[in-house]
């Protein structure tokens, strides 16, 4: 078996017989009735965390000769309908795309024997577990390179109905900028949770984006009243660990069949819009940008490219990655 040296995980977690699952927050010592949704019983339990053991972003590369690769796997769907495949990835392009069946699997790709970078990408969508990779030659894991990126949102982050792994918008954009990506996209579970603000401010990073607004819109998680100081001390909480590193909000991409339609508690998309602003621009720090989510795509764009009234299809990742990947840099 050969060492693998994944990233994009908080906490790796190995059971008895070897399968290893990789959170995206780390569950030890954590309540998970906390992040339950009480008094709703048409929303399920344990959803974040179920979220946060779902490998999305997690990655590992090899320079190898070997002519085939071996990748031992474990899927359930779990809370989800559907597995997203693993992408198996040559000289940084697509090489392979290995659909999944639940259960325990072995995935077999012929690589080509030459002196190649391989990268795997686990599945974005699914319950995933790993046991064991071997190549048939000698393969050296290659440890991250460039500068780490962390990322934070919704189902929009996590990118459930992207063609695959290697194809959310975070990955798009981590993949042409050279960035180490982390991706804590939690597809329904984006709800300015304690727990997520301690690991980014945990997590070392250069650049830290943080896509705020749309699960609370949907959940009516804060009030017009709450929201704006919900912002504010999830901010403060990131900055105590990253006293300098660039920051960028980014409020809720549109969504034309709710755009004018108030929640529960009375908020229209606008008006969250405009809280997650206030709540980010009252730190008064220069070191964080504020993007207007209704930038990112127009309605004649959503309506074309949604796979339903909210979320983007393959297509409409890939346009948001190439819309918000020359306004995420770096600085020099």
């Amino acid at each position: 078996m050969s060492d693998a040296l994944w990233t994009g995980y908080r906490f790796r977690e190995v059971d008895a017989d070897g399968w290893s699952t990789f959170w995206r927050l780390d569950p030890r010592g954590q309540a998970p009735g906390l992040h339950d949704w009480h008094g709703r019983p048409d929303r399920p339990g344990h959803r974040l965390w179920s979220r946060a053991a779902t490998p999305a972003g997690v990655r590992a590369s090899w320079r190898t000769t070997a002519t085939e690769v071996r990748l031992e796997i474990r899927a359930a769907l779990g809370i989800y309908t559907k597995l997203a495949p693993v992408d198996f990835l040559v000289d940084g392009e697509l090489y392979r795309r290995c659909q999944l069946e639940t259960g325990e699997q072995q995935l077999t790709v012929d690589l080509p024997g030459t002196e190649v970078d391989l990268t795997i990408w686990l599945p974005q969508s699914g319950a995933i577990d790993v046991r064991a990779v071997d190549f048939t030659g000698e393969a050296i894991p290659s440890p991250p390179t460039g500068p780490r990126w962390l990322t934070y949102g919704s189902s929009i982050t996590q990118c459930t109905g992207a063609y695959g792994p290697s194809e959310t918008w975070p990955a798009l954009v981590a993949r042409r900028h050279g960035w180490d990506l982390t991706a804590m996209g939690f597809a329904g579970e984006c709800h300015l949770d304690p727990i997520a603000a301690r690991t980014i401010r945990d997590t070392p990073a250069r650049l830290i984006s943080l896509c705020l607004g749309i699960n609370i819109y949907g959940g009516a998680t804060f009030s017009g009243r709450t929201l704006p100081g919900q912002v504010e001390s999830f901010l403060h909480t990131v900055r105590d660990g990253h006293p300098h590193t660039p920051i960028v909000v980014i409020t809720p991409i549109v969504a034309p069949e709710h755009e004018g339609k108030p929640n529960e508690v009375g908020l229209t998309l606008d008006d969250v819009r405009a809280c997650v602003e206030l709540g980010a621009r009252s730190l008064a720090d220069p070191d964080l940008q504020l993007i207007d989510g209704r930038t990112v795509l127009t309605p004649e764009e959503a309506k074309a490219l949604y796979a339903d009234d909210l979320h983007p299809g393959p297509e409409g990742y890939r346009l948001i990655a190439d819309r918000l990947a020359p306004l995420l840099t770096l600085p020099l």
